[in-house]
């Protein structure tokens, strides 16, 4: 495992004539946590999608763990967890049952679903179905599925946003957690100064695919 779990090397990438992300360079070591802060349409999600390898650069490098998308795609899948600010999953599936689906894709068992569950305060809820679970319920579930996998490096695109009070700080509850226990790496895409006070080690704010 290299120092540098992420490594973002003088990134670009335009659609049609607009540059998204104009020359990016940071990098994020293990158990870091990095705030990225803009306006909409500065180049966040762009960034971040480039990172989970939704997306590739049109120039630049981007190196995950001393990896590239291109070459070791299996490797970086297996060290990483994603969660969107937007999630939709089975209304008629429980808790558990949700959890126990995406384990499957690991080839993981029951143990480690208990484990998640009992990571993000689920344990109440672990038989109720998801269309009946609040905001901060079904955030907590992304976040248990981007956690399965133990990955080493976390990705969540304003995971706060909608929730109250009460939830944001459970949510963020978790992160610390994983970050004292598990020497995690985050990058979030926030719009919540407090957040990223709150919980990041770094905040790059970014404007026009530009860091300020």
């Amino acid at each position: 495992m290299v120092s540098e779990l992420i490594e973002v090397k003088d990134v670009f990438k335009s659609f049609k004539d607009v540059k998204a992300v104009n020359g990016l360079s940071f990098s994020v070591q293990q158990g870091q946590f990095l705030a990225l802060l803009g306006p909409n349409g500065a180049g966040k999600t762009t960034m971040v999608e480039m990172i989970e390898g939704i997306q590739f650069p049109d120039s630049g490098e981007i190196f995950i763990d001393g990896k590239t998308w291109q070459n070791h795609q299996d490797e970086i899948h297996r060290i990483i967890g994603i969660s969107l600010q937007e999630t939709r999953f089975t209304d008629k599936l429980n808790v558990r049952e949700t959890l126990t689906l995406f384990a499957s894709f690991y080839g993981l068992g029951k143990n480690r679903v208990d484990e998640v569950i009992d990571l993000v305060n689920l344990d109440e809820k672990r038989k109720s179905y998801v269309v009946n679970l609040s905001g901060g319920q079904r955030q907590r579930l992304a976040l248990g599925i981007a956690l399965l996998n133990k990955p080493m490096i976390l990705l969540l695109d304003e995971p706060t946003t909608g929730l109250d009070p009460t939830a944001r700080r459970e949510v963020w509850a978790i992160l610390r957690r994983l970050k004292e226990e598990e020497k995690t790496s985050l990058i979030l895409t926030t719009h919540y100064m407090e957040e990223a006070e709150q919980l990041c080690d770094h905040i790059i704010i970014i404007d026009h695919g530009k860091i300020l």
